[in-house]
């Protein structure tokens, strides 16, 4: 089970710069590391990181094996409209794991 947690003001008034934060739970095992017996661990990790408002892409990233354990990413938006964020992240093998968030703008 993969734990989401996110960060997003309830209320805004129109125009308003808001502060979002985006947090999942996952290894991002880099596979550069060996087990406790030797053997080298396999990579794990989330490769890309996406986040929509209203349905349009307006923040992206990319994630390679430096990446620690459970990233965490904070960014900005305009609130210009009520409506939702999207917060969708995709590993390697291309599973994903998603949130959203309501915000009412004023």
């Amino acid at each position: 089970m993969t734990t989401i947690r996110l960060s997003v003001p309830q209320t805004a008034d129109r125009g308003e710069i808001i502060e979002l934060r985006a947090m999942i739970q996952h290894e991002m095992e880099s596979g550069f590391r060996f087990g406790s017996r030797g053997e080298m661990i396999p990579q794990d990790i989330i490769t890309k990181f996406e986040c929509f408002y209203n349905g349009t892409l307006f923040f992206s990233s990319d994630f390679h094996p430096g990446v620690a354990a459970n990233p965490i990413l904070k960014f900005y938006a305009r609130a210009n409209e009520s409506g939702s964020f999207e917060f969708v992240w995709t590993d390697q093998d291309g599973q994903s794991w998603s949130d959203s968030a309501q915000i009412e703008v004023s």
